[in-house]
């Protein structure tokens, strides 16, 4: 496994791991979030539900001897997704202060990840050695 594998492998399982934290978060947490984040529990517990089977594949990813550049253009297409659906919450909705600071923050990380994958996804010179 080269160097490169590997960090894709582990930005996938940190990936995995905050759509799991997040997705407990919003969707055990939907009805106490909702008065300070000014969004609607079904939202929270909507949103955070559907992190669950994301993790699941994002581990998976980290994990499958078939990681291809391919697949994780898919995780990098999906998370930019999230970023998009995240600022058309803040657009569409009411969010208090903290609400868009916690929409934000959160897209940000995701962001992010999405750069880390695209710089790391494999390429066709060493995408067999995955």
């Amino acid at each position: 496994m080269t160097d490169t594998t590997k960090t894709i492998r582990t930005i996938l399982g940190l990936d995995a791991l905050t759509c799991l934290v997040a997705g407990a978060a919003m969707s055990l947490g939907a009805g106490l979030l909702a008065g300070p984040t000014g969004l609607h529990p079904t939202l929270l517990l909507v949103a955070g539900v559907s992190l669950f089977p994301v993790a699941a594949l994002f581990g998976w990813m980290a994990k499958t001897a078939l990681l291809s550049g391919p697949l994780v253009m898919l995780a990098v297409i999906g998370n930019i997704g999230w970023v998009a659906a995240s600022i058309a919450v803040v657009l569409m909705t009411e969010p208090t202060l903290f609400g868009t600071a916690f929409i934000i923050a959160q897209a940000l990380v995701v962001a992010v990840l999405a750069w880390l994958e695209f710089s790391h996804r494999p390429r066709a010179a060493y995408a067999a050695a995955a």
